[in-house]
């Protein structure tokens, strides 16, 4: 369960902005987006391998 720290007579903005960044940072948003509707498992291969390529792509290109 995320926690955030506040200081006294901190404002509820600045805590919800805390609360978000904090939430983005340990990757809970995209963990309930991927988990949002069902993916066949071919799919996800699918996915996995064409992040792979962009991944190989993307270092041939920096070595060059």
């Amino acid at each position: 369960m995320t926690k955030v720290e506040l200081r006294k007579g901190e404002d509820l903005e600045r805590a919800l902005r805390k609360f978000k960044t904090k939430i983005k940072r340990e990757g809970i948003i995209e963990e309930i987006k991927k988990r949002e509707f069902y993916e066949k498992p071919s799919q996800k291969r699918r996915k996995k391998h064409e992040a792979a390529q962009r991944r190989e792509e993307r270092r041939r290109r920096l070595a060059e």
